[in-house]
């Protein structure tokens, strides 16, 4: 096992990362922007390293500059996080090549799954059943007016290396086809440097669910169950939930087996997640593999009982998984909630200085933080400043337990989503299990 770890993120994440490593005894070393010096895992680090200003390309996306900290603390490995760096191949690379291991899977398997159109052809060849789309990048708005009249209206024009709904749109027509185009395809050049555009066919009113997995580097693989994620606003996910209400035994199982089939095919090793698309007759298609851990990770961790953080670091120091897929018990229910700086309404990042936070108490309540009581929270980063999740043995008891945390959850200095969270999870809909991913446009 490592005796030190960088943890190349900010936030919740970098703070969820340095208490698994307390657990096990592993320093750690933390790197902060000019406007994080006062973040919570900044003093909650062994050591901490200011890494330059606040905008991210001129802190946390500072390849070389992490690496040599790394190398100057004698870190072992690094742990990437979500976002940010999490999965960037060429940073991957350049940590195995200055010796430092990467706490993730190899830089061409995160490249492969990073390209929504490779990520395709893939599955397609493991025998993975994948939405009706275009297997190569189109090569221009012609091509795609072809590709959608032959596969059928409406369809879903995508980047391929998108993310977070940024490219994404629905089309019902060539008019509309040919008007969203360009704009998306800029889009996706500017957001992420690859202008590549591809069509897939479009599932009216699905469900996001994704299957967790757990990989070593001996070929071992197993699923930690379900995630469902369909409670979304602008493509982010706002709510999760494991297990899913929607899925019976027989296809939880079966997307189970075809989660670990694809990620033996491409070879990947450590945390991951295959994220699928479920039609109403329970029909489910590859949509994404997410080659880092999740946000929405604490759900799993509490209806199974494992520390994906640490399986993580095992896994990355060489060792084979601890447990087959026969002893991955399930046990429980969990509700995550996202809880953003923002405005309700609007969904407007709310920046500013938090004057007052009372957090929720009580069985089956867990926090996961980015703030604390005075912490300034600024425009320089995405606004989700904590998650609260929630566990009991049913569902229904779960989501009383979190009515009640949220009615607890004070914030003060800046507008939050709170009240939008209310508004889902005291819906009838949300609480009769009707959680698909039209459920904010439909009921809110």
């Amino acid at each position: 096992m490592f005796t030190k770890i960088l943890i190349a993120n900010r936030g919740e994440i970098a703070v969820r990362v340095i208490r698994t490593c307390q657990k096990l005894g592993i320093q750690t070393v933390a790197i902060y922007s000019e406007a994080d010096a006062d973040a919570p895992h900044v003093k909650m680090a062994d050591e901490s390293y200011c890494i330059g200003k606040p905008r991210v390309h001129e802190s946390y996306l500072q390849i070389e500059k992490i690496i040599e900290i790394a190398k100057e603390t004698g870190a072992e490995a690094i742990h990437p996080g979500y976002g940010l760096l999490s999965e960037n191949g060429a940073f991957a690379r350049k940590c195995v090549e200055a010796g430092i291991t990467f706490i993730g899977p190899t830089a061409e398997v995160i490249e492969k799954m990073g390209s929504k159109v490779a990520s395709r052809i893939t599955m397609i060849e493991a025998g993975v059943p994948v939405v009706p789309g275009t297997e190569e990048a189109l090569a221009d708005v012609s091509e795609a007016i072809q590709v959608a009249e032959n596969i059928g209206y409406p369809v879903m024009l995508k980047a391929s290396a998108g993310g977070g709904g940024i490219g994404m749109q629905v089309v019902y027509n060539s008019e509309e086809l040919t008007k969203a185009y360009e704009g998306n395809q800029k889009r996706a050049q500017m957001f992420f440097g690859n202008g590549d555009m591809y069509i897939e066919k479009y599932i009216g009113n699905p469900r996001h669910i994704e299957i967790q997995l757990l990989a070593d580097q001996d070929g071992n693989c197993v699923y930690l169950w379900e995630r469902e994620c369909s409670i979304q606003r602008r493509h982010q996910k706002v709510v999760e939930e494991a297990p899913s209400p929607f899925l019976d035994e027989e296809t939880r199982t079966k997307m189970g087996e075809t989660a670990v089939k694809a990620a033996k095919a491409i070879g990947y090793h450590n945390a991951g997640t295959i994220e699928f698309l479920v039609d109403e007759e329970k029909n489910f298609y590859f949509l994404e593999m997410n080659t880092r851990l999740q946000v929405e990770h604490p759900v799993t961790e509490e209806i199974t009982g494992t520390d994906l953080v640490e399986e993580q670091l095992r896994v990355a120091a060489g060792e084979r998984l601890r447990f087959d897929q026969s002893e991955i018990k399930r046990e429980g229910h969990a509700i995550e909630v996202r809880i953003y700086a923002e405005d309700p309404k609007s969904f407007f990042p709310s920046p500013g200085t938090i004057t007052k936070l009372e957090l929720p108490e009580g069985e089956g309540v867990r926090h996961e933080l980015a703030v604390h009581g005075s912490s300034t929270v600024t425009p320089f980063y995405d606004p989700m400043i904590a998650k609260l999740i929630v566990s009991a043995p049913s569902r229904e008891e779960t989501i009383e337990r979190l009515i009640e945390a949220l009615e607890d959850y004070n914030i003060e200095g800046i507008k939050t989503n709170i009240p939008m969270l209310q508004q889902v999870i005291t819906h009838q809909a949300f609480q009769a299990g009707d959680t698909t991913t039209q459920f904010v446009e439909k009921y809110l």
